[in-house]
């Protein structure tokens, strides 16, 4: 069986909020939390890794011990400490501290004083009112924590796309090696790059489905069989994912690969179209009268109806035929479209890798650019940069810059901004940057309005560049900020400041629908990978996918550009 990097992640992660929770030494508690965030961020499986007999230890915050604690998941797909740690204390107190509202001490407080093992017993003392009389609890409090449960609920149904990848490739690669499957595509949400995954919709190609069904049952990740049929089978995976296999003949692969696409609001729209011309649409093909007239590619379907072929990032309902129709659909952007990177951290703050490490790592990707973006003072970090340690580091970038060949470090700093709208640090040294990437990093509760003049009153900083992960919500984890998005937006436009779309699998903010909006205005987007290690480079593959979700195109995106155009885009 396959272990993925996200289930040893998810187990550290886990295994880190028990010890929190129960008082372990912060230094042993921050080490699982690094080696969650590391293991995530990295671009291989580490379960190859590991069979390849890899040195694990050479990834920076991976020493021996953790080293000896990722191969025991990797081969028996459990932590010793984790089972004995949960054996003490129950894992719903880690699933609390997924909750916003709750911090360890909260989450220690309803564990010991009102006994709370379940979610539904904590729903029912906040509506008994018992939360409120602990210290530190209120009637306000008690509703976030409503709210935080509700979104707890929503979202441990799906699960990131970046965490689904290696678990849909893993079953695609198996489903290959069967002589009898032809064409094997992953469809559903997963083909249409949603930010999130709520189970996988599998379509192969065969002459012979039942052999192809026998091929997948046997599938060593399978934890449940649910049905196995002639054509199709639903299983349960030991990661929780649902997985739905359909075989159809190559005749109707199109029609297939369409419909079980989706999304179902766009699937109908087809569908009405092709009532109009007296056709049929199903996932067998298109048929006039009984006999099938199309549905061996995608795009014979939608030329049944009269449209071009629609990429599954644009197929949401949201405009896309009415576009096809005109012709109009963007061409979106790529991924070798992309010059340079605005938004990297080093180890000088809270990043793994050398300033000279990340600058290679960029020449290696063939960009013209990077940003070396290191927190500023204020952020919660280990080393945020004040005025001396910026001057110390932009001078260490003048010194790297003479000796790269073809990449430009740019000199940027991500600056936290402050509940009063002030920017960390004084124009004095901001005018020695580059550019500067600005974002919220604390004060998330503050009122809509106050939030919202929070950024705008940034934005009138004549050194403010790029606004960072603007609306703050982290998937699964955190709702975004109660912001005023349109006067922000509006203010944008009218400051000529950047917008990010940060390509984090846990962010991808902006989302899609805000990148529509924006392009529509005329608002200038910048994609960065928020890279906090070599690896993480490569997460802008991420921003591309909800770049193209959010229809945007090379000339939307301002880091698709050389660095002579970019630096005149920086002038404000």
């Amino acid at each position: 069986m396959t272990i993925h990097n996200m289930e040893v992640a998810e187990k550290f992660n886990r295994l880190a909020d028990l010890l929190e929770i129960d008082g372990a030494n912060p230094f042993r508690v921050r080490a699982y939390r690094n080696a969650a965030r590391i293991v995530s961020g990295m671009g291989k499986n580490i379960a190859d890794l590991v069979s390849e007999d890899e040195d694990l230890t050479k990834f920076p915050g991976i020493g021996k011990d953790l080293a000896e604690k990722i191969k025991i998941i990797i081969r028996t797909g459990e932590l010793p400490l984790l089972k004995q740690t949960e054996k003490r204390l129950p894992r719903i107190l880690s699933q609390l501290m997924q909750i916003e509202s709750l911090g360890p001490k909260r989450v220690q407080a309803i564990y010991k004083k009102l006994k709370i093992k379940t979610m539904t017993e904590l729903k029912t003392a906040i509506e008994k009112g018992k939360l409120r009389k602990l210290a530190g609890f209120g009637e306000k409090t008690e509703q976030k924590i409503l709210q935080g449960i509700e979104h707890l609920k929503q979202a441990t149904s799906r699960i990131k796309l970046a965490s689904s990848i290696p678990i849909a490739n893993s079953l695609i690669n198996y489903l290959k090696e069967c002589k009898h499957a032809d064409h094997v595509e992953c469809a559903g949400s997963f083909r249409r790059h949603k930010e999130t995954v709520g189970d996988l919709d599998i379509l192969v190609t065969a002459k012979n489905p039942e052999k192809v069904i026998e091929h997948f049952v046997k599938f060593d990740e399978i934890a449940t069989i649910l049905s196995q049929g002639t054509t199709r089978s639903t299983v349960i995976l030991h990661s929780g994912i649902q997985v739905d296999l359909r075989v159809v003949p190559q005749k109707s692969y199109g029609a297939a690969l369409l419909y079980f696409t989706g999304s179902k609001a766009h699937n109908i729209n087809v569908r009405k179209l092709a009532v109009k011309k007296n056709l049929k649409i199903n996932e067998y093909g298109v048929f006039k009268g009984d006999k099938q007239i199309a549905g061996k590619t995608e795009s014979s379907v939608y030329r049944q109806v009269g449209l071009p072929y629609i990429d599954p990032a644009l197929r949401e309902d949201q405009g896309e035929i009415e576009a096809a129709k005109k012709r109009k659909l963007p061409t979106l952007i790529a991924l070798d479209d992309i010059r340079g990177d605005l938004h990297a951290h080093t180890n000088l703050t809270d990043g793994d890798d050398s300033l000279e490490a990340m600058a290679k790592a960029a020449e290696a990707l063939g960009y013209d650019y990077l940003a070396i973006t290191d927190h500023s003072k204020h952020l919660t970090v280990a080393h945020g940069l004040n005025q001396k340690a910026l001057l110390k580091q932009i001078k260490a970038i003048d010194k790297l810059n003479a000796k790269l060949k073809k990449l430009v470090v740019l000199k940027s700093i991500e600056l936290d901004i402050l509940e009063d709208g002030s920017l960390d640090l004084p124009d004095a040294i901001l005018k020695e940057l580059d550019l500067t990437v600005c974002s919220i990093h604390s004060k998330f509760n503050l009122s809509r309005k106050k939030q919202t003049e929070r950024i705008m009153r940034a934005m009138d900083n004549r050194y403010f560049t790029i606004l960072a992960h603007p609306t703050g919500r982290l998937i699964n984890r955190r709702a975004a900020l109660d912001i005023d998005i349109d006067r922000i937006l509006a203010a944008a436009k009218d400051k000529k400041c950047i917008l990010e779309l940060n390509a984090q699998p846990e962010r991808l903010d902006l989302n899609d629908r805000y990148c529509k909006i924006a392009k529509e205005m005329g608002i200038k987007i910048a994609i960065s990978s928020d890279a906090h290690s070599t690896a993480q480079l490569q997460t802008m593959q991420f921003g591309i996918y909800q770049a193209e979700r959010g229809w945007l195109s090379k000339s939307d995106v301002v880091n698709t550009r050389s660095l002579a155009a970019l630096k005149k885009l920086f002038a404000r």
